[in-house]
């Protein structure tokens, strides 16, 4: 799926969810959510997880929270984006020129 039929597809299923209604806010509060959650994915990938009601998991299960926690991620950007306009190809592309422009010929 490309980058513009995947906003879409996110645009029309947290519509249809309800979810794409809520206040910037919480949905603010949703991506500072799903953060943390990407690094505690990474902290199991990287140094395991202790705690006793966690079950050990294998590398690939633990690599596999992180792609889903990514998603969550991504969607509720997507969501932020969506809100004001912004395709996602004019961030990438924005993001790819300001840091040309910021560390060119270093």
């Amino acid at each position: 799926m490309d980058v513009n039929a995947f906003q879409q597809w996110v645009k029309e299923y947290y519509e249809q969810r309800g979810w794409s209604e809520l206040d910037i806010f919480i949905r603010i509060g949703f991506l500072a959510e799903e953060t943390g959650e990407v690094a505690r994915a990474i902290r199991a990938l990287e140094i395991g997880r202790d705690r006793p009601d966690e079950a050990a998991g294998t590398y690939d299960e633990h690599k596999q929270e992180l792609v889903e926690e990514l998603g969550d991620v991504l969607g509720n950007l997507i969501v932020i984006a969506n809100k004001y306009d912004i395709g996602l190809e004019d961030i990438f592309a924005s993001h790819r020129d300001k840091l040309v422009h910021r560390y060119k010929e270093e």
